[in-house]
């Protein structure tokens, strides 16, 4: 598995990178094969280490974000949480990953996710607007997203508040 680590405003310790890529190699690669891509994203905030993994495999793209005061610590729950996305949607990616898996894997059983269930189906009109507009919009409506139609792209996005306060824009990119 390829593994590529970078850092925001601070400095990577070689035996982190070691740390890391044995941490990936060893509790990752019984589920992808050698094409995965695993991307680690160090930041510091406020005395709190951000660890962002994720792991590309086969059209599929698994994320997970954790924090602590030591950045062992936060790639290791972070590892485990892309564990625990896996074997929750087991039935759903199972195709998806290494033939071998989940053999000898998982001991104890695991919940049956067949379908999911959509319990509300809602359709609006999108008119155009920009990003700061769209989010003064999604703030009105306190919302914890918001979809809208680019005015600069022509291109539907959503805008959303993440967990920093910060916001994020998802755009397509059909390239």
């Amino acid at each position: 598995m390829k593994t590529t680590i970078t850092a925001k405003k601070m400095q990577i310790p070689q035996n982190f990178t070691e740390y890391a890529q044995e941490k990936i190699n060893s509790k990752l690669s019984k589920f992808f094969g050698d094409e995965a891509d695993a991307k680690i994203v160090l930041s510091e905030i406020k005395n709190q280490i951000i660890v962002e993994l994720t792991v590309k495999y086969n059209s599929i793209i698994y994320r997970s974000e954790r924090s602590a005061v030591d950045k062992n610590d936060a790639l290791d729950e972070a590892i485990d949480k892309i564990i625990r996305q896996i074997r929750k949607n087991k039935t759903k990616i199972e195709k998806k990953l290494k033939d071998t898996a989940f053999k000898d894997s998982f001991t104890e059983p695991v919940e049956d996710v067949s379908d999911y269930t959509v319990i509300k189906e809602k359709k609006f009109k999108l008119r155009p607007m920009d990003v700061e507009e769209a989010i003064l919009q999604m703030n009105l409506l306190s919302h914890e997203f918001f979809m809208f139609l680019n005015a600069k792209t022509g291109t539907i996005n959503v805008v959303y508040k993440r967990a920093d306060g910060n916001y994020a824009v998802l755009e397509p990119d059909n390239e």
